[in-house]
Parts: C-alpha cells; sequence; structure tokens
C-alpha cells in the first residue's frame, strides 16, 4: 500500500517535485568519466603522441583535430537517435549510457597503448598514424554516446528552476573534481612508476575503470526518476526540429550572440593552447620531470575551481564585462611572465601558474554566463525559447575550436623542428628554434588570443541596465499573457 502511494506520488509531476539527495549525487556522478578522460586527453594526449609513441608533432596534431572534429560532427547525431530511442525499461537517454559506458573505456584505455607498427624510429609511421585516428574516432564516438545524453537528461529529472541550479551544481562539482583528481592520479603513478610508457598505461586503466563505474552509479542512480518521468511524459506531436541552415541563421542574426561566440572561440583557443603545450614547457624550457607537469596543473586547475566562487560572486557586484576584464589581464601578465621565465625559477613558475588560474576561471565562467542573456534577448525579439540551438553552437565551438587548437600546436613544433622520441630511448635535446616555438605557445599566442577576446568583451552590447530592462519586458508580457 506505502509502494503504490510512493509511485503514485512520484508519477503524479515528477518533472517538479523536489530531487533528494542521493539522485543529485548520482546525476553529478555522470560527469566524472568525462571530466576525467578529456582533461588526461588534453593535457597530455599531444605529449604521448611526440613523447612516447614517436609521432612527429604535426602529425600529433592532425590525429587530435580529426578526433575532435568528428566529435563535433557526431552531436546531433546521437542527439537525434536518442530523442527517438524508446525503452520501457531504460527511457530514452539511459540505454546509451549503460551499453556505451564499457566501449567508451576501452577505446579511451587504447589511445594510450604504442603498437609495434615500428622496429625503429626510421620505419613507416603511417601505420600507427591510422591506428591512433581510427581508435580516436571511436573514443570520440563513445565520448558522445554516454556524454550528450547524459546531458539532456537534466530537464527530464525535474523542472523547478531552483532544483535545475541545484542539479548543475552536483554536476560541476564532479566535473571540475575529476579533472584535479585526474592531476592527483597522474601526480602519484608518474612518481611510483619509472617506465614512461608504463605510467600512461597504468594512469589510463585506472581512469578507465573510475570513469565507467561511475558511469553506472549516475545510470542506477536516476534511472527511478528517469522512468517516473517517462510514464508521464506527454504523447503528443513534438515541433519538428529545425533544419541546420535555419538554425544558423537564427544563431547569426542574433548580434550579442556573435560577440559570444567570439569571446568564447578566443577565450577556449587560450585555455586549450596553453593547456597542450605546459608540458612540452615543464620538460624542455624548465628542464623538470614528467612527475612535476601534474603538479603545476593541479595549481592551475585547484587556482580556477576556487576563483570561480570568487568571480561568481563579484560580477554580481561589479558586472560580468569588469570580472573577465580583471581575470584576462592576469592572465596576460602570467603569460608574458612564462615566456621569459628560465630554468630554475620554480618559485616564479608556480606564482604564474596561480595567476594563470585566476584567469583561466573567467574564460570558463563568463562566456556561459552571457549565454542566458542572449537567450532572453531573442525570447523576446521571437516569443521562443530555444535553448538548444545556442548551447548546441557553443558546444559545437568549443570542440572546434579545441581541434585547431591543437592543430595549431603540433604544426608549430613540427615546423620548429621538434625532435618526436620513443619509449625507452632518453628525450633528445631540441633545438633552440623548438624551445622558442614552445615559449611563444605558452605565452604570445595565447596572450593575442585574450586580448581579441577583450575587445570584443568591451563591445558586447548587453549590460546589465539593458538586461534589467529586457527582462522587465519579458516579464510585462507573461503578466500580459496570463490575464
Amino acid at each position: 500500500m506505502n509502494d503504490s502511494a510512493t509511485d503514485g506520488d512520484a508519477q503524479r509531476d515528477p518533472k517538479s517535485q523536489k530531487l533528494d539527495f542521493k539522485t543529485k549525487l548520482a546525476y553529478g556522478a555522470g560527469d566524472l568519466g568525462p571530466a576525467i578522460t578529456a582533461n588526461i586527453s588534453v593535457f597530455y594526449l599531444l605529449f604521448f603522441f611526440t613523447n612516447i609513441a614517436g609521432i612527429p608533432a604535426g602529425l600529433a596534431g592532425s590525429i587530435l583535430m580529426i578526433g575532435k572534429i568528428w566529435d563535433g560532427i557526431n552531436d546531433p547525431v546521437i542527439g537525434f537517435l536518442s530523442d527517438k530511442t524508446k525503452s520501457r525499461r531504460w527511457g530514452r537517454r539511459l540505454p546509451w549510457m549503460f551499453y556505451g559506458a564499457i566501449p567508451f573505456g576501452i577505446f579511451f584505455f587504447l589511445q594510450w597503448i604504442v603498437p609495434q607498427f615500428r622496429a625503429n624510429q626510421s620505419d613507416n609511421i603511417w601505420p600507427m598514424f591510422w591506428y591512433y585516428v581510427v581508435i580516436g574516432v571511436l573514443s570520440q564516438s563513445f565520448f558522445t554516446v554516454v556524454n550528450l545524453p547524459y546531458t539532456a537528461m537534466t530537464p527530464e529529472l525535474t523542472q523547478d528552476y531552483d532544483e535545475r541550479t541545484s542539479l548543475n551544481s552536483f554536476r560541476f562539482t564532479f566535473s571540475i573534481g575529476g579533472s584535479i583528481l585526474s592531476l592527483i592520479l597522474a601526480q602519484i603513478v608518474f612518481s611510483q612508476i619509472a617506465d614512461r610508457q608504463q605510467r600512461y598505461l597504468v594512469l589510463a586503466a585506472i581512469c578507465t575503470v573510475i570513469s565507467i563505474l561511475a558511469l553506472y552509479w549516475c545510470v542506477f542512480g536516476v534511472r527511478d526518476r528517469i522512468l517516473a518521468f517517462e510514464a508521464k511524459r506527454i504523447q503528443s506531436e513534438e515541433p519538428a526540429s529545425l533544419p541546420f541552415l535555419e538554425q544558423l541563421k537564427i544563431v547569426f542574426s542574433n548580434r550579442p550572440f556573435l560577440f559570444v561566440i567570439g569571446i568564447y572561440l578566443f577565450s577556449w583557443l587560450g585555455v586549450q593552447i596553453t593547456a597542450s603545450i605546459i608540458p612540452y614547457f615543464v620538460v624542455y624550457c624548465m628542464g623538470l620531470k614528467e612527475s612535476d607537469v601534474p603538479t603545476l596543473l593541479i595549481a592551475v586547475q585547484g587556482t580556477a575551481l576556487l576563483m570561480l566562487f570568487v568571480w561568481g560572486a563579484l560580477s554580481k557586484k561589479i558586472g560580468k564585462k569588469l570580472v573577465y576584464f580583471l581575470g584576462m589581464s592576469l592572465w596576460i601578465i602570467a603569460a608574458a611572465g612564462l615566456f621569459f621565465l628560465q630554468p630554475g625559477q620554480i618559485v616564479l613558475m608556480y606564482l604564474m601558474a596561480v595567476m594563470a588560474g585566476v584567469g583561466v576561471s573567467t574564460a570558463y565562467l563568463i562566456p556561459w554566463s552571457m549565454i542566458p542573456d542572449v537567450i532572453e534577448l531573442d525570447e523576446l525579439q521571437t516569443g521562443q525559447r530555444r535553448e538548444g540551438i545556442f548551447y548546441g553552437f557553443m558546444v559545437l565551438l568549443q570542440k572546434f575550436g579545441l581541434a585547431f587548437g591543437l592543430f595549431l600546436v603540433g604544426n608549430a613544433l613540427q615546423v620548429s623542428g621538434f625532435k618526436a622520441s620513443v619509449a625507452g630511448s632518453p628525450l633528445p635535446t631540441q633545438p633552440d628554434l623548438a624551445l622558442l616555438a614552445i615559449r611563444i605557445a605558452v605565452g604570445p599566442i595565447p596572450t593575442v588570443c585574450l586580448i581579441l577576446g577583450l575587445i570584443l568583451t568591451y563591445f558586447y552590447p548587453i549590460t546589465r541596465e539593458m538586461h534589467a530592462e529586457l527582462m522587465l519586458k519579458l516579464k510585462e508580457r507573461e503578466e500580459k499573457k496570463g490575464v
């Protein structure tokens, strides 16, 4: 009797009921695996290709670019298929996560294996190149298989405004926490294992297991709530999704959104270029060990995590633009300092890392906080809420920006004469031009990106006053509809 009463309550209006702590915790855990694997890949995969697998830097950058471009392309395909999925046992989204979790982990792990296609450095590189291209494409495909349905679950778990905010705070905590956890694991593994190739295999294996278990925690933890939603989902004909060209027309007719696109793209390019070049900078320019790389990255990521809360509170008082200017200014100073840093100046290196972390946090926070303003302006102009189009385009930009950044870094190293190495052989002495290219990639190139972002931020048209007026007009429209 009590069970049926509980079921009735859950099914009466599952979208508006409060979520319990266990459900929120399980939902947040769903972002742990993607965060860990993505973070390890961003920081270490290019370095692994050139310094462990012995792939020339230009080809290594191309491998990563191909994977990321495919990742952007397969998003709408998986999104469409998950919308159309029908399962009485699992709902629409959970089957993708349930069946995709293990392949997602396996193909992530296979990226860190060095296949024995080459007996020595002079052997044909192309079989290895195509191995990593194929594995990379499959890895990115299964990343989308588990991650895109996961992100689409938020409105299915609750439609309460405050509950969605709380739900995303759990997700965000697991995401940032997972990134830092991956670096702590890297530091432990690198300090305990001397063999350079073995380090990455062990680290990848640990991250694989954690990622799979976290995804299943999410699946089983939210299943009851999702099924309650599915039981009550209105079986009415949904409006047809807009063609891609129509979506582009909507996006590019919104002038403030064009500014947000530019701000985000330049900010993200600065983040990704810096992230991918840091291991090279630490090892070759500062003369430190690979095991020292995670410590520096933890300093950046940890500072970024702490500053997110500071900047979030400060933006309410002084506005988003000023917060962005303050954060980016500190990062530009840090980038200049890193460019001139010399071996032995370890304390200064960590100081620059902390300053960069302060700026990195605004690169994440501010562009995403501008998106709701843009959506509300679009709603005022069109009378429709089209979050999916705007957020989808931002995610697409993020992936293409990452692809371009990795391609740029890899080819810059290649042109400068960077010498790749294979596991088991000592690290080669790099030519002066390659060392200069590494310094340029850690300093001037991100600085140019950040300055362009600052210029666009200065001209961003939605001010605090304009937004207040915008919200007032939307409220008046809603009141008229209510009457």
